[in-house]
């Protein structure tokens, strides 16, 4: 085996990390692939034997790199007024083995993610590497061009924009199943109290077309009740699915993927709901097989 090949082999074995990473500091699939990429390109390129702990300096590098596809980003963003949902990852539900059990119990779900991406890149980056990956500030402090002082106050402020809005979903995904198959029955069968009865009375849906009429918020149980009932067509078929480890489904019309919705549901009511659409992202997504 040459060092290229060796280089390869110890890289694939972190490969993993930096997915998680870079998913977590872009929450677009595709763009997080293209920083683990760019990545392995850097490494291919650097002279191995001055690294002296390799799997420190490849999450340095996936984080500049994620670093600087958010600064570029913010400024995209600011001139769209489109309603943005991070990219879903779907699991087929009731399919899984234990490892991928255990990998989805450490999703971030997209309520989070959605939080997240309102932060400022450098506030962003230091929040996800510290409090999710445990990286010491004095090695996220060189990234963002602050002091370790000042990187750690970009991560408390991080936490306060975070506290309060983002929730931990329940460990019981049955639950949540079944208040999710509640909030479809109620909706298929035009059941508006049902509908409300299911949902937090500070119920947000978050809904995500691709630049076309309805994307956006609603906020509140009759707002968001009304909107399901004005999209529960029988025509709609309504497939379970893990959405990043929650409860979620993926939604057809003529065996053509329409949506992908995702659920947050704490004590036994759904308090956020995010919906994406755009048909040409949906395109873009990995998804299993529908049962």
């Amino acid at each position: 085996m040459d060092d290229k090949d060796f280089l390869a082999q110890q890289f694939e074995q972190h490969r993993g990390h930096l997915c998680a990473v870079a998913y977590r500091m872009l929450g677009s699939t595709s763009e997080a692939d293209d920083a683990v990429q760019d990545t392995w390109l850097r490494l291919s390129g650097a002279n191995a034997q001055e690294i002296e702990n390799l799997g420190g300096w490849l999450t340095t590098v996936v984080a500049r790199v994620c670093l600087n596809k958010l600064r570029s980003r913010s400024t995209r963003r600011e001139e769209s007024l489109d309603w943005h949902v991070p990219d879903p990852i779907v699991t087929a539900e009731g399919d899984m083995e234990p490892e991928q059990e255990a990998v989805l119990a450490d999703s971030v779900g997209l309520a989070l993610l959605v939080v997240l991406d309102a932060l400022p890149p450098a506030e962003r980056l230091a929040l996800v590497l510290h409090d999710m990956f445990r990286v010491p500030f004095d090695d996220i402090a060189p990234i963002v061009g602050r002091s370790s002082t000042a990187t750690r106050q970009l991560a408390s402020r991080a936490r306060r924009r975070v506290q309060g809005k983002a929730v931990d979903a329940p460990p019981d995904r049955a639950r949540q199943r079944d208040v999710v198959d509640a909030f479809f029955a109620a909706a298929r069968g035009g059941d508006l109290d049902a509908l409300v009865a299911v949902l937090d009375p500070d119920v947000v849906l978050r809904s995500d077309v691709g630049g076309r009429p309805g994307s956006g918020v609603r906020r509140g149980a009759e707002a968001v009740a009304g909107q399901a009932l004005m999209f529960s067509g029988a025509n709609r078929v309504t497939h379970p699915a893990v959405i990043n480890g929650e409860a979620g489904v993926v939604v057809t019309i003529a065996e053509r993927v329409v949506a992908i919705m995702d659920f947050t549901v704490v004590d036994d009511r759904i308090v956020a709901i995010d919906a994406l659409a755009d048909p040409e992202r949906l395109s873009q997504l990995d998804l299993p097989a529908l049962s």
